[in-house]
């Protein structure tokens, strides 16, 4: 038999101590470990994808320059009662038929009904009925429809405007649970 000729990988030695080393098992590595390590990283991505959807999606503020504050009333605006503007009606409350009733009292102070119109039932309970109105223009109209429906209050924000699907001025009218309060339960008759 034929020798093979001579190359460099005849001058390593055979007695390194660790042939196929690479393909084992690291020894430190507990199953358990890795599972908890997981469920650790899993865990604070989805809390971290969670913040950043509600910080996307207005839910939240960072730095609370974003929130609709509380209208300071400029010198010389004047509640007016004005028509005109569109009215979108939601209710913030889990109590049904508060947007129909204070959709009559708007189209009893002579709104056009296809000018008023809202939503029932909302996910989102505010504590007080709230005027919104979108420009400083628009702020004399919403003091005026705050006033009709009764100690409501009134805030500039933009949040609402995206709903308005046509060029007329609109008032946004969120009902709070002020209403329910004062909204008359039936009486149960006694037995």
């Amino acid at each position: 038999m034929q020798k093979s000729p001579r190359d460099r990988f005849d001058d390593v030695p055979r007695a390194t101590g660790r042939v196929g080393a690479h393909r084992a098992e690291q020894p430190g590595m507990n199953g358990l470990v890795v599972l908890l390590w997981s469920a650790a990283v899993a865990l604070v991505l989805i809390v971290c994808g969670i913040f950043v959807s509600l910080v996307m999606m207005d839910r939240i503020s960072l730095f609370g320059g974003d929130e609709p504050t509380p209208a300071q009333t400029q010198p010389g605006v004047v509640a007016e009662l004005d028509t005109s503007y569109r009215v979108l009606i939601l209710n913030a409350t889990p109590e049904e038929g508060l947007v129909a009733e204070v959709r009559e009292t708007l189209l009893a102070e002579g709104w056009s009904t296809d000018d008023v119109f809202g939503s029932d039932g909302s996910s989102q309970e505010f504590s007080k009925t709230t005027v919104f109105y979108v420009s400083d223009d628009d702020e004399g109209a919403a003091l005026g429809l705050a006033e009709l429906l009764g100690d409501a209050e009134v805030q500039k924000s933009d949040f609402y405007a995206a709903l308005n699907d046509s060029d007329e001025p609109q008032l946004t009218v969120v009902v709070g649970l002020d209403r329910v309060e004062k909204t008359p339960s039936p009486e149960t008759p006694a037995p």
